[in-house]
């Protein structure tokens, strides 16, 4: 007798708990073959000289993926990894192991799209079905108050109709035991420098204090809403609530799970109102992201976003400063601290990050796009639309008109740096996390 196979495709959803892809291909299949795919297209260079995926985001992955092996391992199951374009090589392993379908969470922005869109055709062709989840939100699309459509783009207007018309989901159970095929096989995880990455870069990237991975990011939110001092704490700032990003853009920690953590600790006192409040404020701007990513495409990737002014800034990628803006050298301390900052881990608290975006586009004339390109190569966090719609904001060609450009500069260095220990260290000629 035949048994049922599913193929379950992780992307940025590298966590066993509340992964509704992994619950419920456990609940519908005999058998299930958990894939992780190193697509090459997003370790190359880019035209403008920027690397897709810089060596600090790529290690941070890496240990992601490890940690999510581990964890199916440690139920029974284990994790295919492969390097190659997903569109080639899932129909093969579907074809190997008769799966009856391809489960995945479908992402928003058009590159992560386009991809899916080739595995559907792919798929298709050998009469396999690719089934679209809806698993990298706070809030899910089937429950908003509106159509895709008819999202308000004012962001106050999105809070206020969610918060007052919507439920948040329970969170998805955690499996006990994974079944893979008996012919299941297991491949070791590519080394960053098989990625590309040379041992200079990989040196450089042991100066991070992050980690990848699921237990890891857990831990962190732990720490956060029990009100310990975390070992992260001279990273970020306290007023955004903790750092938790690096951990939720890559799904090792899922939205809902925490939502429940921090209200469930809030009921109880151990965090504060505040606190919480502003971590799920920016629960709901990575929703607001998503959800207008899913409503207006590819518009958050022009030079003038959602503005009809065609002066938009320089575009070189080549220019003087933009290249002093990379490297630190503007002569601004405070941006100055904040760009090696990011440079030498991979992260800035999310006030740096306005900052430096700010006097990219405003004082030194470049167009918005060159940051967020940027961006995308060194932070650990980095996902498509909170990071193109954070900038669009910045550079006034946002899609929320009200939160277009920064208002209060002076208060937001002041929550980074109100005595002045943050210019100093990172500007300091010996920069170490260890210091």
């Amino acid at each position: 007798m035949n048994k049922d196979v599913i193929l379950v495709w992780f992307r940025n959803d590298l966590r066993v708990h509340d992964n509704e892809i992994l619950w419920k291909a456990l609940q519908r299949a005999d058998k299930v073959v958990p894939v992780y795919l190193f697509d090459p297209r997003q370790f190359t260079e880019l035209p403008n000289g920027l690397h897709k995926t810089g060596i600090i985001r790529a290690k941070f992955l890496l240990e992601s993926v490890e940690a999510l092996r581990n964890a199916l391992r440690e139920r029974g199951g284990d994790l295919l990894v492969l390097s190659g374009k997903p569109e080639e090589i899932l129909p093969q392993l579907a074809e190997r192991y008769q799966v009856k379908e391809v489960y995945h969470h479908r992402e928003v922005a058009e590159e992560e799209t386009r991809i899916s869109s080739l595995v559907e055709e792919a798929l298709w062709r050998k009469r396999l079905n690719l089934k679209h989840f809806i698993g990298h939100t706070l809030y899910h699309k089937e429950d908003l108050p509106f159509p895709i459509k008819d999202i308000p783009d004012a962001f106050a207007t999105f809070r206020k109709k969610v918060e007052r018309e919507t439920e948040i989901r329970a969170m998805i159970q955690t499996p006990d035991r994974i079944v893979v095929p008996d012919e299941f096989e297991a491949y070791e995880l590519p080394s960053l420098t098989a990625l590309g990455y040379t041992e200079e870069e990989l040196l450089h990237a042991q100066s991070s204090p992050f980690e990848g991975g699921e237990q890891t990011g857990k831990e962190q939110l732990d720490a956060i809403v029990a009100g310990e001092i975390t070992a992260l704490a001279s990273v970020g700032n306290s007023h955004d609530g903790g750092i938790l990003s690096p951990w939720i853009a890559l799904g090792c920690l899922s939205p809902h799970t925490v939502y429940h953590t921090v209200k469930q600790h809030e009921a109880i006192g151990t965090l504060s109102k505040k606190m919480a409040s502003n971590l799920i404020l920016g629960l709901l701007w990575r929703d607001y992201f998503r959800f207008m990513f899913k409503k207006h495409g590819n518009r958050f990737f022009l030079p003038n976003g959602f503005s009809d002014d065609p002066h938009t800034g320089s575009t070189s990628p080549n220019s003087l400063a933009f290249t002093q803006w990379k490297e630190g050298k503007t002569g601004d301390s405070f941006v100055d601290a904040a760009m090696h900052q990011l440079n030498e881990i991979g992260f800035i608290p999310h006030a740096a990050r306005l900052l430096v975006a700010h006097f990219l586009v405003s004082e030194l004339g470049v167009n918005h796009l060159l940051g967020a390109a940027y961006f995308e190569e060194k932070l650990i966090d980095y996902s498509p639309a909170s990071n193109y719609g954070n900038w669009a904001h910045i550079a006034g060609v946002g899609s929320s008109k009200k939160d277009n450009g920064l208002r209060d500069l002076g208060k937001l260095q002041a929550l980074i740096d109100p005595n002045g220990d943050y210019v100093r260290r990172w500007n300091s000629k010996q920069v170490s996390y260890a210091e």
